[in-house]
């Protein structure tokens, strides 16, 4: 009974189990007088005391996450968690000294409709009258927009009677004009409303009216979107295979709701490049059709499994997920917290040194050479962590190290960054589409949502206007012409 009393202790490996098995004044001796039946409830007593206790820690990590420890945004926080406390600084508001400031850029004069010409009459101190010249007088400009017009055409389309055979011919548009009742530029401002300034269909129209006097109705502005996207369609088509041959490409998805059925919106995007696809999947299939299963190039992303079937050496894991990931390490107790504070030190200096390869302060060669030892130090640093008594600490330990050499991809390839904040960034505004208007209706309206996200993303890296792009688009498919190139010469 001795055994059995020590084969019990033994199985208490965690927390207050084992503390309670510790104040036990009992001996051997009195634990083998105790009744069998008494044992055993001690036993199952203490048993169900430990998975108490895992349960409360479970629940307790469930309570603590937030933006800084996991991928929820910062949206989410609570009122508890504790912003980022920025240092009150030693400088006065305003300019500082030696600071140009900023002045709006006065428009050239022969640019201006109209000067106005203000000389004062009098003296403003002693009134005496005042004549003559300022060679170069204060210049005041005030920018103003005219009362908008709209420019109806009429086609009168004739009907004439054939005196041989009595058949009747009506004639037809010219080549380029509209079959619907509004042209290129109020089209392209429709699509734009919904798709880049997420207006509803009712605010869209009411737009049209309050500021154009365009009388248009709710139904007929998703009309308007089916047209501009088969416009632009083509182009983006063109963008994403032009995606599949760079080199390095940051990849994300997020929630969406299709039909109110669960969707994804995926995005795809380079340094010149952004195209987004919205799937039923979340899985790889969707990688595959967005990067084609032949890509050669190189993935920056989070360590989400639908990029698993990519060559560890041609992925770079986001850091930014990671820290959030050591982070939450820290927020645990014991080993757990003394590996991820270990880590993140080594992540401070990785990060020094980053910034200073990119701002040009440190070369290549020296960031390879000195990334080494962080390197090794973090690779042991996780092995430790696979055998932490915490499960979730050494269960994404055991995963990283799937992936080690996706880690550290950046360092050793040119071009390619530690983090995957371009691919956050060009997400969002899909993540406020989703959020004020509920995703898209239909696959109709899916098909609208990625292509004018792809083209107004694409056009905001390029410091091209969408809204010129978007008229010349509709023209062109008025015109049965192929819409410009979203892929920069």
């Amino acid at each position: 009974m001795v055994k059995t009393a020590t084969m019990v202790k033994g199985t208490q490996t965690t927390g207050n189990s084992k503390k309670l098995w510790s104040e036990m004044s009992f001996s051997a001796e009195e634990w083998e007088q105790t009744p069998k039946a008494v044992q055993s409830f001690i036993v199952a007593l203490l048993a169900q005391v430990q998975k108490l206790e895992i349960r409360v820690a479970t629940l307790e990590e469930q309570v603590k996450r937030n933006s800084r420890n996991s991928s929820q945004p910062p949206s989410s926080d609570g009122p508890e968690v504790e912003k980022k406390k920025v240092g009150k600084g030693q400088r006065k508001r305003g300019g500082q000294p030696g600071h140009k400031g900023y002045q709006r850029q006065l428009v050239p004069l022969e640019e201006v409709k109209e000067a106005h010409e203000i000389k004062p009459q009098a003296c403003g101190k002693c009134g005496h009258e005042l004549a003559g010249e300022d060679p170069e007088p204060y210049r005041h400009q005030v920018a103003e927009i005219p009362p908008v017009v709209v420019e109806v055409e009429e086609y009168r389309l004739h009907t004439l009677t054939c005196p041989e055979c009595q058949a009747e011919t009506r004639g037809e548009l010219p080549a380029g004009v509209p079959q619907g009742a509004f042209g290129s530029r109020l089209q392209a401002m429709t699509a734009l409303l919904t798709g880049r300034y997420h207006l509803s269909k009712r605010e869209t129209s009411e737009v049209m009216n309050d500021f154009f006097q365009v009388s248009m109705s709710p139904g007929t502005v998703p009309r308007l979107e089916h047209r501009t996207s088969e416009a632009i369609a083509e182009a983006v088509a063109e963008a994403r295979e032009e995606v599949k041959k760079e080199t390095a490409v940051h990849m994300d998805e997020t929630g969406w709701r299709e039909a109110n059925q669960k969707a994804w919106l995926w995005v795809a995007t380079t340094t010149k490049l952004t195209v987004f696809l919205i799937r039923r999947s979340r899985g790889g299939k969707v990688v595959k059709e967005m990067l084609g299963e032949t890509f050669a190039g190189i993935v920056n992303s989070d360590r989400w499994s639908g990029y698993n079937w990519l060559d560890k050496e041609r992925r770079q894991l986001c850091w930014s997920h990671l820290i959030r990931d050591f982070q939450a390490f820290v927020e645990r107790d014991g080993q757990s917290q003394t590996i991820g504070a270990d880590i993140l030190a080594q992540v401070d200096l990785m990060f020094a040194w980053w910034y200073q390869v990119r701002g040009g302060a440190m070369n290549r060669t020296t960031f390879v050479e000195k990334m080494a030892d962080v390197q090794q130090e973090v690779g042991q640093l996780l092995r430790q962590g696979t055998e932490c008594d915490h499960k979730k600490t050494a269960g994404t330990c055991r995963d990283i190290l799937k992936r080690e050499p996706a880690l550290w991809t950046f360092v050793h390839v040119v071009g390619v960054e530690p983090t995957n904040n371009l691919a956050e960034r060009q997400v969002r505004p899909g993540v406020l589409w989703r959020k004020s208007s509920f995703g898209t209706q239909s696959e109709s309206g899916s098909r609208f949502a990625e292509r004018i996200m792809s083209v107004v993303a694409t056009l905001k890296l390029q410091q091209r206007n969408v809204l010129d792009y978007l008229v010349e688009a509709c023209d062109a498919a008025n015109g049965e012409r192929p819409a410009p190139a979203l892929i920069p010469p």
